[in-house]
């Protein structure tokens, strides 16, 4: 019977030191990951395109279909040959499909009665250019409406702009705003006493391109300026650190 009573006050004494040490973990691990440093790393850098997109319409009609395809043909080589002159090479232009619309007009008789009358053929057609030469593009989209006193019936979009390397920029973007956080979290932890731990969390931003020296605001899907030449590129990186 001595025997049992000493083997049961083992196993207590062992269960209390058990649950002593648990809680004890317990409270260093609650401590610990109460001192935590919260940052936002930014990085941001201006950067111009090296790539023009641009594109232009135009159209004619007639009662006659053959008249109208043989009209937009004429025009097509007067649009190329504008093109050409300005420096832009044949192989950056494009010429698409041909659009056929038959259009009516629709009326109505004294009785309510609807009907339609057949008014001719649309025939509509784009070109569009992509090039590295920026200059000669933008050239030639702000004269292209020089053809209309040629009676062509044009209409020009404006350029948009891209940037070849954006990813090469991206990954550079990301590791500056990596190691501005972890400078930003070290001169806090310094400030307070105490020295920077490990990494525990990163949170990458949304990428933002907007155009240089714009009132652009950012969106919460990442904004992407394509109207203008010259861009500014940001990023941000919430990180987390332990505080030792």
């Amino acid at each position: 019977m001595k025997s049992a009573n000493i083997i049961i006050s083992a196993i207590c004494g062992l269960a209390i030191i058990i649950f002593a040490v648990i809680i004890g973990n317990a409270y260093t691990f609650k401590f610990k990951s109460g001192n935590t440093i919260n940052v936002t790393g930014n990085a941001k850098k201006d950067f111009e395109s090296d790539l023009v997109k641009w594109s232009a319409s135009y159209s004619r009609k007639s009662m006659d279909l053959s008249a109208a395809s043989e009209q937009l043909k004429q025009d097509r080589e007067l649009v190329h040959k504008f093109l050409v002159g300005k420096g832009i090479a044949a192989k950056e232009i494009l010429f698409n499909a041909v659009n056929i619309n038959r259009e009516f007009s629709y009326h109505s008789d004294g009785n309510g009665n609807s009907y339609n009358t057949f008014t001719g053929y649309s025939l509509s057609q784009s070109v569009s250019v992509e090039s590295k030469d920026l200059d000669k593009v933008d050239n030639a989209s702000r004269e292209i409406s020089a053809l209309i006193s040629q009676g062509i019936e044009l209409s020009s979009n404006s350029p948009n702009y891209y940037y070849s390397k954006l990813e090469d920029l991206k990954l550079e973007l990301i590791s500056q705003a990596s190691s501005n956080a972890k400078q930003r979290a070290s001169n806090i932890a310094v400030e307070a006493g105490s020295s920077l731990g490990d990494l525990i969390k990163a949170d990458l931003g949304i990428f933002q391109i907007t155009g240089q020296n714009d009132n652009e605001e950012y969106s919460y899907g990442g904004a992407f300026n394509t109207a203008s030449r010259s861009k500014t590129a940001n990023i941000t990186v919430k990180t987390s650190y332990l505080a030792r």
